[in-house]
Order: C-alpha cells, then structure tokens, then sequence
C-alpha cells in the first residue's frame, strides 16, 4: 500500500467508545441546523467580527451592535457555534454576562479556508435544498432534487446556463477549484509527446484548453459539450485569442448522432467521467476508441477517493457523491481507481501510465492507450 494515500483500513474497524459515538450521532441528526446557524454567522458577518476582535474576544453586546442582530438571535448562534467548537470563550468569561468569543480553527477554516469555502457554498447554493429528495433519488435513479431549480432539466449540465447566479457562481466555482489546481501539473505530462491535436471532452468553460494553447503555440483544440456550454467556451476563447485554435464539437457525448474528431493525437477528459455511470463511462470511451488511433493518448483527471492523502479529502468526495445523485444525474459518483479503470478497460483501452497526486487536492491522471 502507497504510503503517500490515507489508509482504507480505518473502514474496517470500529473502535469508538460508545459515549463519542452518541456525540457523533447528535452531529448527524442535527446537522442541517447546525449548518444553518454556520450560515447565518458568516452572512449576518458575526463570525468575522468574532475574527476581528482576535484574542480579547467580543461579546454578545458587541456582536449585536456591530451586526444588526437582536443579542437573543447572536446568543443562539454563539452556543450553537461554541457546541461545534467554531468558536472558543476568553479564559476570563466566568458567567453569560461576562463571556467573549474568540475564534477556533475550525471557524479559522469557514472563514478562511478555500476548500472549505468553495464546498460550503456549493452545498448552500446548489445542494442543500434538493438534498431533501436524496431518498427519491436513491430509489428511482434519477435527480429529483434538481426540480428546486425548474422542473424541465433531467440533469444539472442542462441548466447550468440558466441558474441563478449566486447558485452559478457556486457550481463552477465549485467545478473549478478541484480540477484547475492540478493543470499546471498536467500540462508537462500531456506535452512530452508533443500532441497538435486535442479533444477537450467536457471542455466546460474551456479553461482547460485556453491553458493548453498558453502552453503550446502550435497545438490545437477541439471542445466537446452541450449547447450551453460551447456557447461560453466560444465566448472564453475568443477573448484569449484562441478562436482560431479552439474548435467546437456541440452534441450530448452519450447521443448516437455526436461524433468525436478523427484520429486526434490526444484526448482529455477532465472531472468529466465522474458525471457518468460506470456503464456510461465505458458507452463514451467505446466512441473514443472509434476516433483515436493507436497512438492516441487518452488522458483521464479524476479525483479519486482512494487515492487521497488525507481522509477529509475522501469524505468530500464521498459527500460529492450524494450530489450527483441528488442534483446531478441521479446516476454516477466520484469513483474509486479500479471502478474506474475497469470500466474504461472495458471500452479496448490499456493503462499506460498513472499520475498520482497532482496538485494540492490529490487528483489522479490516468493515461490510456488502445490494446
């Protein structure tokens, strides 16, 4: 076993005194409010005053003052947020009349943390409400919380282009901070074997291919994604400059009537297979297979949860998961490394090569050739 990942084995054992597990239970039967109350500090800007008022502390009194907030509604969200361990009490607070707040590292973390952030508001804006229909889902296969943002869309990538804004800016927020961390990594591992001609499946934003041009001055890209999402890829590229480098291949990957480039020297897929069911996976690499030749490179960036470093990295993905169910698709998960890998076998493909660890979310470049 790779030293570098965190160790599955903890999910073998239960060692937890009875006394931590009913606390830990408490955590999950509250957890809705007890993210609520999280919210409401960050947005009434009680946890930042708390953090500005650094190692003196604030009290109630203060907070109500400087938040517009009654001392009643900063009461119950300090105890809640003192529960929780987000915020600490001064060494001198002996009574409720003399207590002051000061901020734990777990507040630290929501305020300042970007990992932390990114998937707080992800959950706030995209997730929280449809995860009300989670059992729905799991029974039926298909997203039925998306319907709290219309009733039209079968999957989330449909309607990206007509959410709300705030609820847009979380999702691609959301989408960007995994994968774009790991390009700089990536960019040198696709480029060694100098390829002119890319597939961007799931191009999105075209973030990723804008960076392959910046990198490379001869290559050029094709994106492939749906209709809204070619719309502002096409947008993004010609701002950079790239329209002449960038093509468009606009079509649902999984219909019978797109039809990828032929013979590309590479195809790159990133965080996109993780949108797909297992079976799905192996439906859109059988249509790579078709276009590549045998000296294609297929390139795979995944966050996989087995091939973390650290366990709070694994149980993001894991909970990422339950997005997909709910909200996405209804169908497909952050996936393991063998899952994975065995349903693109599956399609004719080999693995060539694997790259773990890139960048600092711990993402996994799987390269694949035909057998």
């Amino acid at each position: 076993m790779d030293s570098s990942f965190f160790s599955i084995e903890k999910y073998k054992i239960d060692t937890i005194r009875a006394v931590d597990a009913k606390f830990e239970a408490q955590k999950i039967a509250f957890a809705p409010l007890a993210f609520q109350s999280v919210r409401a500090m960050i947005e009434t800007g009680i946890l930042r005053e708390i953090d500005n008022a650094g190692e003196n502390g604030v009290s109630r009194a203060e907070l109500a003052k400087k938040c517009n907030v009654s001392e009643y509604g900063v009461g119950v969200l300090c105890e809640m947020a003192l529960g929780m361990n987000v915020i600490k009490l001064t060494e001198d607070s002996s009574s409720s009349e003399s207590e002051k707040f000061v901020l734990g590292k777990i507040g630290w973390m929501l305020l300042e943390d970007d990992l932390t952030k990114v998937n707080f508001n992800f959950t706030n804006d995209i997730c929280y409400k449809g995860a009300f229909d989670l059992l729905d889902s799991v029974k039926t296969g298909k997203p039925e919380g998306l319907k709290v943002f219309g009733n039209q869309w079968t999957t989330v990538y449909e309607a990206l282009s007509t959410l709300p804004e705030k609820a847009k800016k979380s999702w691609f927020e959301f989408d960007h901070f995994y994968s774009d961390i790991a390009f700089p990594e990536a960019l040198p591992i696709v480029f060694a074997e100098k390829p002119k001609t890319i597939i961007d499946i799931g191009g999105n934003t075209a973030k990723w291919s804008i960076a392959c041009c910046n990198y490379d001055p001869d290559v050029k890209m094709t994106i492939v994604d749906l209709p809204g999402q070619t719309a502002v890829a096409e947008k993004n590229a010609a701002e950079a400059g790239f329209e002449k480098r960038i093509g468009f291949c606009t079509g649902n990957i999984l219909s019978a009537e797109t039809n990828l480039p032929k013979n590309p020297d590479a195809v790159w897929m990133s965080q996109f297979l993780d949108c797909f069911s297992l079976h799905q996976v192996t439906k859109i690499l059988k249509k790579v297979y078709e276009a590549a030749t045998e000296n294609t490179n297929v390139y795979v960036l995944e966050p996989l949860w087995d091939k973390q470093h650290f366990e709070a990295s694994a149980y993001s993905l894991m909970a990422t998961s339950l997005y997909f169910t709910c909200i996405a698709n209804g169908n497909s998960k952050m996936y393991r490394y063998e899952e994975l890998v065995n349903a693109i076998r599956e399609a004719g493909f080999e693995l060539k090569t694997a790259h773990h660890n890139l960048g600092s979310n711990a993402y996994s470049l799987l390269v694949f050739r035909k057998k």
